[in-house]
């Protein structure tokens, strides 16, 4: 780290599928960079899971982990998913013994579903079906105060899209790590269900949603009215729900909030404490 620069690194698990979050990733680093304390951000990519890809775990200051197609186990055995762990393993470890340069990353979708795997911190199991949508998110527990969700409504909207869930918290993991659940699944008072985990605060450093907060509104709403892909949202899910995504893509409080938000909120908070200044979490 240059005396105004900060190299952040993202991990993509998109395993070569296509995708919208990977160009709002890089959005959103752009955007950032400069914003805060003057300190100009630049990125690489690291395709982790298709091409087996990552950094050295000292060349870089801030790491975001992508989300993915498929289940969250459908590396085990394979030497990506080894070494994707061996390498948060080591940015943890690192946390622990150094207290002046920590590393900071951020946990999305397929990530998140990983982390909680690696960690031991809840069930990671295949729901009984798609959860794909715009949602309310509910803050607990210190969410309502954290430096990343505070700033948002309660409840906030996020952008769903997973086949799985994480559920069944290991309070002891969770507090023997030190970590938080800041925030979880819309109440469903009609769904004999329990509500999944949606955000995990493990460390001043680590952080993780099972939503996408990247999810920026006029992308989506640009992709999601091509024809091809309005037919398929509605093929699969009924034309109530693609109407109402697009409904609430177009209200300012909702996405655009988040996507204003959260990940920002991450880099600014990263940046003033690598650059020694007080972070209030």
């Amino acid at each position: 780290m240059s005396e105004n620069h900060i190299k952040v690194a993202v991990l993509d698990l998109y395993d070569n599928v296509p995708n919208q979050g990977m160009r709002c990733i890089k959005e959103i680093v752009e955007a950032h960079s400069g914003k805060t304390l003057d300190q100009t951000l630049s990125y690489h990519i690291y395709e982790t899971r298709y091409k087996n890809e990552l950094p050295h775990k000292d060349e870089y200051d801030i790491y975001i982990s992508t989300g993915g197609p498929g289940s969250p186990y459908d590396g085990e055995g394979k030497a990506w998913e080894r070494n994707y762990f061996d390498l948060i393993e080591d940015l943890w470890n690192h946390n622990q013994r150094n207290y002046e340069k920590k590393k900071y990353v951020f946990f999305i979708c397929h990530s998140f579903q990983m982390m909680c795997r690696l960690f031991q911190l809840a069930e990671v199991t295949k729901r009984k079906s798609t959860s794909f949508g715009i949602f309310p998110v509910h803050k607990v527990n210190s969410g309502l105060e954290d430096a990343i969700l505070g700033s948002l409504p309660e409840p906030y909207y996020a952008v769903d899209s997973r086949d799985w869930q994480v559920i069944q918290p290991n309070h002891h993991a969770i507090n023997d790590l030190g970590a938080e659940i800041i925030s979880i699944e819309k109440e469903r008072p009609h769904v004999n269900l329990e509500r999944a985990i949606m955000s995990i605060r493990l460390s001043d450093e680590f952080f993780g949603t099972q939503y996408h907060p990247e999810a920026d509104p006029i992308g989506m709403t640009m992709y999601f009215q091509q024809e091809e892909k309005r037919k398929q949202i509605i093929e699969n899910h009924g034309e109530e729900k693609y109407n109402n995504m697009i409904e609430h893509l177009n209200d300012p409080d909702k996405i655009l909030m988040t996507y204003s938000t959260v990940i920002p909120n991450f880099l600014s908070n990263a940046i003033y404490a690598l650059k020694g200044e007080e972070v209030l979490y």
